[in-house]
């Protein structure tokens, strides 16, 4: 048994923010993996209708391909948290939030983070999904 708290904790927010990220959509990788752009190709857990495409907002975790990056990550299939996505979504206290760019942090398979810092703000309910994330972001908005 490994150590308590080691393992992947997923959290729940109140708050489901518009999901708008489709397959093919490009993410800037906000990390330092080496990672600069990342494409989505199917949300993880997605449990849809016949013939609807998965969407992914902030907080999923979507399985992307690593499109510019070093050469020992393109190519490479990887999973990544949506962080930040440019179409608004509303809170529950009535703020609309929205950010310039769509963006996502590398993930292992286990739920840990694969780098050691993220580059911007990061958005409260990614936060709240995935604690594990909190531990290196620096802004949460």
């Amino acid at each position: 048994m490994g150590k308590k708290g080691a393992g992947a904790s997923v959290g729940v927010s109140p708050v489901t923010p518009v999901k708008t990220l489709i397959p093919g959509s490009r993410l800037v990788c906000a990390d330092n993996t080496g990672a600069k752009e990342l494409q989505i190709i199917t949300v993880a857990k997605y449990k849809g209708t016949r013939r609807r495409m998965p969407k992914a907002g902030v907080g999923d975790m979507v399985i992307a391909s690593v499109k510019k990056g070093t050469p020992e990550l393109r190519k490479q299939i990887v999973r990544a948290i949506v962080i930040r996505q440019a179409k608004e979504y509303r809170r529950m206290d009535g703020i609309r939030i929205k950010f310039e760019d769509n963006a996502a942090v590398l993930m292992t398979p286990e739920g840990a983070p694969r780098g050691s810092e993220v580059r911007g703000p990061v958005a409260r309910e990614a936060i709240e999904c995935w604690p594990r994330v909190a531990g290196i972001v620096t802004i949460v908005v």
